[in-house]
């Protein structure tokens, strides 16, 4: 099997969810990043501890949730279980090279899949793309973000078991490899490429330190701005949305 299936124990990983989850501006303006993108019935997949998936349910999309981790899911049903638009968390592996023939029930079924912050920890990047196309239906939508500028990759990225960073053209490569049509792109979130460079390149951490996390969350404004001023061209991530099928609607041409 290629990919690098996630470790049932992942405390540097576990840690970052959950320094995340009180991080409710930064979650909130994520999630408005991708939104209007997303249709119909959802799949997130890497979920880990929902940090996201509150949101998806709070906007009353039917939401499936998917991690590699059987302990996220676990905690995913539990937390979950009363809402009315959760419809079930499931361990999926999109490194899984028989991929159909393991998770039949979920081809062709979604309308809307979104990764985020999942591609660049699979070594066969283009496998995980491939298998995401496969629970798309033919007017789907695949929206993926990963981290950015192949540069700052350093010990922050090791510690969560990132293989790469990206920018656009490697990250609409690996789409167009699996016939998936680009709808949309940016830069996402300029402002945290300095604390990311000096906690990783300088101070060597292998953990976001939560005080920084707490000061940046405050300054999400702040950070909302300087995305405007650069005119997303440049951010510590990059988010592509594409469509086996589907033109771009005019509406949402920016």
């Amino acid at each position: 099997m290629k990919g690098n299936p996630p470790r049932p124990d992942d405390p540097v990983g576990k840690d970052t969810l959950d320094r995340f989850s009180s991080a409710k501006q930064f979650n909130a303006w994520l999630f408005r990043q991708i939104q209007p993108w997303c249709q119909g019935r959802v799949l997130e997949v890497g979920s880990g501890i929902g940090n996201l998936s509150e949101y998806f349910m709070r906007e009353k999309f039917s939401t499936t949730l998917s991690d590699g981790n059987e302990q996220y899911c676990s905690l995913l049903k539990r937390r979950f279980a009363d809402n009315p638009f959760f419809a079930g968390a499931y361990s999926i592996d999109l490194a899984a090279e028989d991929f159909e023939d393991r998770y039949k029930e979920f081809l062709g079924c979604f309308d809307s899949i979104v990764a985020l912050n999942v591609i660049e920890h699979i070594e066969d990047d283009r496998l995980a793309i491939s298998n995401c196309r496969k629970m798309l239906n033919k007017n789907g939508r695949l929206i993926v973000l990963v981290p950015a500028v192949t540069q700052l990759y350093n010990s922050l990225d090791k510690a969560l078991g990132h293989f790469r960073r990206y920018d656009k053209k490697s990250l609409q490569a690996i789409h167009a490899a699996n016939g998936i049509e680009t709808l949309h792109m940016q830069y996402f979130n300029f402002a945290a490429i300095p604390g990311w460079w000096f906690s990783g390149a300088i101070l060597h951490s292998k953990i976001i330190p939560q005080s920084l996390l707490n000061v940046y969350n405050f300054m999400v404004p702040v950070a909302k701005f300087l995305d405007y001023l650069v005119f997303r061209k440049i951010g510590i991530s990059v988010i592509h949305v594409g469509s086996p099928a589907q033109p771009i609607p005019k509406s949402m041409v920016t």
